[in-house]
């Protein structure tokens, strides 16, 4: 009887072990910008892209959080029987402006990100990029 109750303690204890230990696995490296995939970077790019991505995150999340607000409030005006336009206008402008640095934000990342990169990569980057886009404009019928 003793026996059988330290193996169900060792049973309990190693299954609720179980989820901590995968806590503690090192999880897969983060993704990598849409632009990058298939581009072979060494060990000291990702680091710098790592570290650009990420210290830019607290600030896409800011602006983020405003816009998101914005809208929100927005919806809810639209929603009310208090109306006023030009409140409805001010969070609309709220919004534009932080959705605006979100683009600058992310415009930058991509230039720090480019600057990273090898001219070879770069190429091979631009040639990703266009086979991904499509035609760039639509032939005209004669």
């Amino acid at each position: 009887m003793k026996y059988l109750s330290i193996v169900v303690s060792l049973l309990l204890l190693s299954a609720c072990s179980m989820p901590l230990l995968a806590l503690a696995q090192p999880g897969p490296p983060p993704d990598l910008p849409p632009f990058l995939h298939g581009i072979e970077l060494n060990e000291a790019q990702q680091d710098k892209v790592f570290a650009a991505t990420y210290a830019q995150a607290p600030l896409l999340r800011e602006q983020e959080k405003i816009a998101f607000k914005a809208h929100a409030q927005l919806r809810e005006l639209a929603a009310s029987s208090a109306y006023d336009d030009a409140k409805a206008r001010a969070l609309a402008n709220t919004a534009a402006q932080a959705m605006a640095k979100i683009s600058l934000l992310q415009a930058r990342l991509e230039q720090q990100l480019l600057a990273v990169l090898t001219p070879e990569q770069r190429q091979q980057a631009q040639q990703l990029h266009d086979g991904r886009q499509g035609p760039r404009h639509l032939e005209r019928p004669e």
